[in-house]
């Protein structure tokens, strides 16, 4: 009997509870009766600047930036506009403004989904926001790029393109003359490919650090940059030894100073570069120990990243002797017409260089000299340079030749 009577107590409860719900509900959906309701911090926005920058000025400052609002309406369209409530804000229309301090009244801008003709702002605080006004000043700065990150192993950042190279800044002048540099940012990690892409621009103090409430603006928020990345690679520098004089490479030591060179480019130009050739050492020319000079050409897809322009070899020839002859076989050819040649110079001393068993079997019967007289167009002496003066062995390879010799003849017409 007891338990009955409890079972019945908590059924009248719960349909207690039921009934006002939906009488609540009801009263909220047939009779939706207005209320009041404040919203706190509604941000303030700022319209017709365009029109006082075509004037040479511009807002230096607002005595708010945001507002409070009371407004009055129907439940209903209260509980909407907080849900909307983050597209919620007030205007300032600034096209009047002259220079100086101008007091002007906000006008609420309503979320889309908000019917306006059932709310009403009843109270608003403040009433009204000063507006500061100056003349506009403007800057103009080089776009600097930056790299915040890492280029990924064997790889390296190349000279980026930048599009607009340059950006105006404008705004009071107090504002702009805090800017002392606008970078391009870009902000990744393992970078192992070209870049090509807009980027925010950023504002640089004195100090390096970003402004963020300078209340400036730019006449591009963006910049275009391409960042070629290229791979890198430490290329062996070699020569190519012509043998001569008796010598061949299993003759000789050799040094290449720089070793190697650090060159970049693209990866398809990279995959076959094993190594840079920078030319031949002919060792006929070299006698003991000489050093010859080469210049560090590379094809024009490439970068020099180390910088040499030149290298150095330095050439010994080992375990050779040498021996001289006095040659008296001198020849002239390709005299020119008209002109007639002798010799003032008789005989000329010859080195000739190998092992000894091979320079013992060496006469200098077996020398010739022979001097091209094509350049000749004058008269009197003349001194035949030694590019000109060849002199031939008429022996086996094992020996060879070495130095340069020049003759000495007589022109007359």
């Amino acid at each position: 009997m007891m338990e009955h009577i409890r079972e019945s107590k908590w059924l009248n409860i719960l349909m207690s509870v039921l009934l006002a719900v939906l009488f609540w509900l009801y009263v909220r959906a047939e009779l939706d009766p207005s209320q009041t309701s404040w919203f706190y911090h509604v941000p303030v926005e700022i319209t017709g600047s365009t029109v006082l920058t075509r004037q040479g000025l511009t807002v230096a400052n607002l005595s708010q930036s945001t507002v409070d609002l009371r407004i009055e309406g129907p439940a209903s369209v209260l509980d909407s506009l907080s849900r909307s409530r983050k597209d919620l804000s007030v205007t300032l229309d600034v096209s009047k403004c002259t220079e100086g301090e101008n007091k002007l009244v906000y006008t609420p801008n309503w979320p889309v989904n908000i019917n306006t003709d059932s709310i009403v702002t009843i109270d608003r605080d403040p009433e009204t926001i000063t507006v500061t006004v100056e003349k506009l000043y403007t800057s103009s700065f080089n776009v600097e790029f930056q790299l915040k990150g890492t280029v990924a192993d064997g790889y390296q950042a190349g000279t980026p393109a930048i599009n607009p190279e340059t950006v105006v800044v404008s705004g009071p002048a107090e504002q702009v003359s805090r800017v002392k540099k606008v970078v391009a940012v870009l902000e990744t990690e393992d970078l192992d490919q070209r870049f090509a892409g807009d980027l925010p621009l950023i504002l640089l103090d004195e100090n390096g650090e970003q402004i963020t409430d300078a209340e400036v603006a730019l006449d591009s928020p963006t910049a275009y940059v391409v960042l070629p990345v290229v791979v890198v690679k430490d290329v062996p520098l070699t020569v190519n030894f012509q043998p001569g004089g008796g010598a061949t490479i299993d003759d000789i030591t050799y040094e290449i100073n720089p070793k190697s060179l650090m060159v970049s480019g693209a990866e398809s130009d990279m995959e076959s570069l094993s190594e840079i050739s920078l030319g031949s050492v002919d060792l006929s020319k070299v006698v003991g120990t000489n050093t010859f000079t080469f210049p560090i050409d590379l094809d024009a897809s490439l970068e020099n990243v180390t910088g040499s322009t030149s290298a150095t070899v330095t050439v010994t020839v080992n375990g050779l002797d040498t021996r001289s002859f006095d040659v008296d076989n001198i020849q002239m050819v390709n005299i020119p017409d008209g002109y007639q040649v002798t010799l003032a110079t008789q005989v000329r001393t010859v080195k000739v260089r190998g092992k000894q068993e091979d320079l013992n079997n060496i006469d200098a019967s077996q020398l010739s000299i022979v001097a091209d007289l094509s350049d000749v167009d004058f008269t009197g002496l003349y001194s035949v340079p030694a590019s000109k003066v060849k002199v031939y062995l008429n022996a086996d390879s094992s020996v060879g030749v070495i130095g340069d010799y020049t003759v000495v003849v007589n022109v007359s017409r």
